[in-house]
């Protein structure tokens, strides 16, 4: 395919995500996001008037395991596991991420 980006704009869009790139990188980049973009295109091309939205591809098809419960970890066991647990509160520590 056809080169739809220059090395100048692989060069801004890795300035804009604040990457290094060699130049063999902008080169394979160059070459790899040129043919996402033509395979969008071509994709952008396609009739899909007739094709209702899904909010994903399988929707109609059910795929996932059956919906059976199991028994989990009891306490006990779960806090020993733990890196940080506190056995005799039954309680894990975690760090603290909010001020």
């Amino acid at each position: 395919m056809s080169d739809v980006l220059s090395r100048e704009d692989v060069a801004r869009i890795a300035e804009l995500a604040h990457l290094e790139l060699t130049d063999d990188e902008a080169g394979a980049f160059t070459r790899q996001l040129s043919d996402i973009l033509a395979y969008a295109t071509q994709v952008q091309a396609l009739d899909t008037s007739g094709v209702p939205p899904t909010s994903h591809v399988l929707c109609d098809a059910m795929v996932d395991r059956d919906d059976v419960e199991t028994p989990s970890l009891d306490r006990q066991t779960a806090v020993a596991a733990a890196p940080d647990g506190d056995q005799q509160a039954g309680l894990f520590r975690v760090p603290r991420v909010i001020g």
